[in-house]
């Protein structure tokens, strides 16, 4: 009987929390995006036109992204150098900021002014919880699509679908239909997580994110068995 683990099913649990704490964070943080910090740009823009809140700390999330992705580096390879688990502890570092950024929200949410220090602090868990996700997915989930940004997912998808239908070159359907795979279950997970969390949110507000902390342990948890 295979053991349930293993790389794919702990992206599928990623992807799942990438769509959750984006929405989550978007709704309760007055628009700030945690998993793809580009989307801040807009909404900044946004909020300069119309004098609305949350310029601060949409200016520092993609400086705050870039620093804690790189000191993940440094941690990652420090564990590495002496055999410690690295994607296992990176996996844990993030369920522990996303249970910062659950604590925060319910303690202290909602909150009517973005830019106030305790908000503030609220997003920068959410946005370092994202950050250690998308570092460990460029280092130890390289063959799997990303589980916080679809734009290239969906692209590869419909490139994909195009070639299964008309066939692709010899030799290169099993891999193509593998990698399709992967993509489908990358975004129908994602969009599975937006919608449990503007739901969640609405029913219950910063304490829906009890669900993205539990599915984060989870995946910590996973067996970390090699993709064959």
């Amino acid at each position: 009987m295979k053991k349930i683990g293993g790389m794919p099913q702990i992206a599928a649990l990623l992807s799942f929390n990438g769509g959750f704490i984006d929405t989550a964070g978007f709704l309760g943080l007055h628009g700030l995006f945690s998993a793809h910090v580009t989307g801040n740009f807009v909404t900044l823009g946004a909020a300069l036109v119309f004098g609305t809140h949350g310029i601060i700390g949409k200016l520092l999330a993609l400086p705050e992204f870039i620093l804690v992705i790189a000191l993940a580096r440094l941690a990652g390879t420090a564990l590495r150098a002496r055999q410690a688990p690295a994607l296992r502890v990176m996996l844990a570092a993030t369920a522990v900021l996303l249970l910062a950024f659950f604590l925060l929200g319910v303690c202290y949410g909602p909150f009517s002014n973005p830019d106030s220090p305790i908000a503030l602090l609220t997003g920068f868990s959410a946005v370092a919880a994202m950050a250690v996700q998308n570092g460990l997915q460029r280092v130890h989930l390289t063959h799997l699509p990303t589980t916080t940004i679809m734009t290239g997912n969906s692209t590869q998808f419909s490139v994909d679908l195009v070639d299964l239908l008309l066939g692709p070159p010899a030799g290169r359907t099993p891999e193509t239909r593998l990698r399709f795979v992967r993509l489908a279950t990358a975004m129908v997970t994602f969009v599975a997580g937006c919608a449990a969390s503007a739901f969640l949110y609405w029913l219950w507000g910063f304490w829906s994110l009890a669900l993205p902390v539990i599915v984060a342990a989870v995946a910590a948890a996973l067996p970390l068995e090699p993709e064959h």
